[in-house]
């Protein structure tokens, strides 16, 4: 039996953006046909929950992200803590600021 995700709404945040499938599915290196079936109820593997939610809710651009961004983040998460929480917090305030003033 198919187990439908229940985590994303892929078809509702597609027809949101006004995406056709391919447009939308082909941006996470899904085949359209693969995002029909996750669309009608396959259960979609972890890996492209993650990208869908990173791209599509988070509205990050993965084409921008690099290795090296992962090993920073991964050396503060585990050396530099407290650090990282400042940073994380000076982060969103500037985001606040910048989305408030413009």
């Amino acid at each position: 039996m198919k187990e439908k995700s229940t985590s994303i709404d892929t078809s509702a945040i597609r027809q949101k953006l006004g995406l056709n499938q391919q447009q939308f599915w082909a941006r996470l290196g899904v085949t359209q046909s693969g995002g029909s079936r996750y669309e009608n109820g396959r259960r979609m593997p972890r890996p492209v929950q993650q990208l869908v939610h990173l791209m599509y809710v988070e509205n990050i651009d993965i084409q921008k992200i690099k290795r090296e961004d992962f090993e920073v983040i991964e050396y503060l998460r585990t050396n530099k803590p407290a650090f990282l929480k400042e940073l994380k917090k000076e982060a969103k305030a500037a985001a606040a600021a910048a989305k408030k003033g413009g």
